[in-house]
């Protein structure tokens, strides 16, 4: 009986259940439970394993380069500015509210950790994410374009309730790159959120698309109603290898 229990189980993939049955089985015959009982643990655990292969699903669909967590994040070593919006940002209401977030600063002051620690908590909330840095970004949509397949590239972004693009302006690019980035972004405004990080404050924008036209728009168009946080500061990662070096030596 067992096993038609189990061949049952593996023909409407509950896994869980597949896998543990007899285990529960056995404590539920040592603890006596009801019918009621048995049958919710084995739910509940069903459901949980669900709910984690789903995040662990959307966390590898997002692509982070690595995983750093929040919790992992020393909100005290951040800019002052991070630090008044932490709370906030850690919410994730500005996903709901479809805003935009942008982290501008110096190298080293825990911009990434901060974007990518957000990205994994939004993958545990349910939401689709998506991290890409900007140079690739900008090579896939040329590729799609020469392969006449930029709207369906863009199509496969609508379903990203979170696109973060990490390290805007450590690299300038030519007009067809600057054109690409511009309306991609445009047609996620206000339609969906998108996390920024860059070491250029926006005067120097045209720095990186050599338009002026083009970065006055992009400028006006991602700080719409958004979070423009400022992050110049002292080196976070810095700090956290004086903190290590202190605690190892002691």
């Amino acid at each position: 009986m067992d096993q038609l229990i189990k061949t049952y189980t593996k023909h409407l993939r509950l896994p869980y259940i597949h896998q543990n049955l007899s285990f529960h089985l056995e404590q539920a015959r040592l603890e006596n439970q009801s019918y009621e009982e048995f049958l919710l643990n084995l739910f509940q655990y069903e459901v949980e394993l669900r709910q984690q292969n789903g995040v662990n699903t959307r966390i590898r669909a997002a692509k982070f380069p690595y995983l750093k967590h929040l919790e992992e994040l020393e909100v005290a070593a951040l800019p002052l500015e991070a630090q008044k919006h932490y709370q906030t940002l850690k919410s994730l209401e500005f996903i709901e509210k479809k805003q935009n977030v942008i982290l501008a600063g110096n190298p080293g002051t825990g911009k990434s950790h901060t974007v990518i620690g957000l990205g994994i908590k939004a993958c545990q909330a349910g939401y689709h994410v998506y991290f890409a840095h900007v140079p690739t970004l900008i090579i896939e949509l040329k590729e799609a374009k020469n392969e006449r397949v930029l709207q369906r590239l863009k199509k496969k972004f609508d379903k990203y309730h979170l696109v973060i693009l990490d390290e805007l302006g450590y690299i300038s690019f030519d007009k067809e790159g600057a054109e690409l980035l511009f309306n991609f972004i445009s047609t996620r405004c206000e339609k969906a959120s998108t996390m920024f990080t860059t070491n250029l404050p926006f005067s120097r924008w045209n720095e990186i698309f050599h338009d002026p036209i083009i970065t006055a728009a992009m400028v006006d168009r991602i700080t719409h109603q958004s979070y423009v946080i400022n992050m110049n500061g002292t080196s976070y990662r810095l700090q956290q290898s004086k903190k290590f070096l202190e605690n190892h030596e002691s």
